[in-house]
C-alpha cells in the first residue's frame, strides 16, 4: 500500500472530504454515483446534480462512524482525501440489476442476489493519480465486502484502449485483477465482467 495511505468506510468520513474527492468540475461532480443508482423510471437528466449529491450523502450516511450501512469508501493520502468508491451489494443499483443490460450478457444468475457485492465506482481525484491508489481501493473493497457478509464481489471496468476520462470512472481491468478478481466474460470488445469468490 501507497506509504500515508487509509481507507475507511465512507460513513466514518465527513461528507466535506468526499465533496472534496468528487471536486466542483468534471464528470465526478455532476454523477455522485446516481447512474447506476436511478430507480425504474428515473431518468439521469430529470434528476439535478444537487438531488443527486444529497442521495449520494445519505447512501453513504457520511459522518455518521455508528451507521451499521454505508455505499463506498474514502481513501486518504497523507490526511487529504484523495480517492472514492462506490461498493455494496448489486442489488442497491437498480440501474445495474434492471436497466444496464452489458454485464449479465450470457451469465444467468440472480441479479438481485444481496450476498454478491459491486464496485461501480474508482475514483482518484487530481494530484493523487497514478500513485497506487485505485489499486489500494479495489483492494480494500474486496476486505470490506467479505468483513460485510458477501460472498462474491464484481466490478466492470472498461478496457483502457482509447478510453476517455469519463470511462475509467469504473476502473480498469489491472486495478481489478491486482485486487485478486479474475475476468469472468467480456460482453463487448472493451467492457470486461471481473469478480471474487469471498
Amino acid at each position: 500500500m501507497t506509504a500515508g495511505l487509509r481507507v475507511v468506510p465512507a460513513n466514518e468520513a465527513p461528507w466535506e472530504d468526499l465533496a472534496a474527492v468528487l471536486g466542483t468540475r468534471g464528470p465526478a461532480s455532476r454523477c455522485f454515483c446516481q447512474r447506476y443508482k436511478l430507480a425504474r423510471g428515473e431518468s439521469f437528466a430529470a434528476v439535478p446534480a444537487e438531488e443527486r449529491a444529497w442521495r449520494l450523502r445519505v447512501q453513504t450516511g457520511c459522518g455518521d462512524p455508528g451507521s451499521a450501512t454505508t455505499s463506498g469508501l474514502v481513501a486518504y493520502l497523507d490526511g487529504e482525501p484523495v480517492g472514492w468508491c462506490a461498493v455494496e451489494p448489486r442489488a442497491a443499483y437498480q440501474g445495474l440489476v434492471r436497466v444496464f443490460t452489458v454485464p449479465w450478457k450470457d451469465r444467468d444468475e440472480d441479479r438481485e442476489d444481496e450476498t454478491v457485492w459491486a464496485v461501480t465506482c474508482l475514483f482518484v481525484r487530481a494530484g493523487g493519480r497514478r500513485r497506487g491508489i485505485s489499486r489500494a481501493l479495489a483492494r480494500a473493497a474486496v476486505t470490506h465486502a467479505r468483513e460485510r457478509g458477501a460472498r462474491a464481489l464484481e466490478a466492470y471496468p472498461m478496457r483502457t484502449t482509447a478510453a476517455v476520462e469519463e470511462e475509467l470512472h469504473v476502473g480498469t481491468v489491472g486495478t481489478f485483477a491486482a485486487a485478486g478478481m479474475t475476468q469472468v466474460s467480456a460482453p463487448t470488445p472493451r467492457r470486461v465482467v471481473m469478480r471474487v469468490e469471498l
